[in-house]
């Protein structure tokens, strides 16, 4: 079994629970994937699984061995995911599906993503700083302030929350919840919001693995 799976963000919408409540979820696509590569303990030290998700040019098409010499020209994305157990019955080219995975309804889950970019920012945006007096008078509004932490020469000290690059990291988002699991239509149904943008690959595992 593996520890976790991958899976394309396709945005968020709402289901109804068997009470009739409304539960806000994101919707993960985990068709598609290919295994690519398999490592065992013997050659590699530890049991895993390359998976790849083929370009969408070649998602239709039966498997071919030789894409496997080629792998960038094929597979959109390639990710590694590990076993469990090193008793597996995975071979190369063979799909696989959420099955596959410890992965149940109703269980705490952990998901991984890369979150939205937002070029520079200031440190009201970065950092939640409360900014100046918001009145006509003012003169300091959305600016950092003082820097200096009163140094010698005005030495500012490594960390400083400034202005800079916001976005664009990779974020675990802990305790969610997966609601359900579409197997007919290769989907995940995860309560709240997972970090990432529409299209974006998402690592999913189950809590504390």
């Amino acid at each position: 079994m593996l520890s976790g799976f991958l899976g394309k963000k396709i945005g968020m919408t709402q289901i109804f629970d068997a009470e009739g409540n409304v539960i806000p979820v994101t919707v993960v696509d985990v068709n598609n994937w290919i295994v690519t590569q398999i490592k065992t303990s013997d050659n590699d030290g530890y049991g895993a699984l390359q998976i790849g998700l083929p370009r969408a040019r070649y998602r239709n098409k039966p498997f071919q061995a030789s894409w496997l010499e080629k792998k960038k020209n094929y597979f959109l994305h390639l990710r590694e995911v590990k076993l469990n157990n090193a008793n597996h019955t995975f071979v190369l080219g063979q799909q696989v599906n959420v099955d596959d995975a410890v992965l149940q309804e109703g269980e705490k889950i952990a998901v991984t993503g890369r979150t939205k970019g937002l070029g520079f920012q200031g440190v009201v945006k970065r950092w939640n700083f409360g900014g100046g007096p918001k009145a006509h008078g003012s003169k300091f509004h959305r600016k950092p302030g003082s820097s200096g932490h009163l140094r010698r020469q005005g030495e500012i000290i490594k960390g400083k929350k400034f202005p800079g690059h916001y976005g664009d990291e990779q974020v675990t988002v802990r305790g969610l919840k997966l609601v359900r699991i579409d197997k007919e239509n290769g989907c995940l149904f995860i309560k709240g919001a997972v970090p990432g943008k529409k299209d974006s690959l998402i690592v999913i595992k189950k809590q504390g693995k």
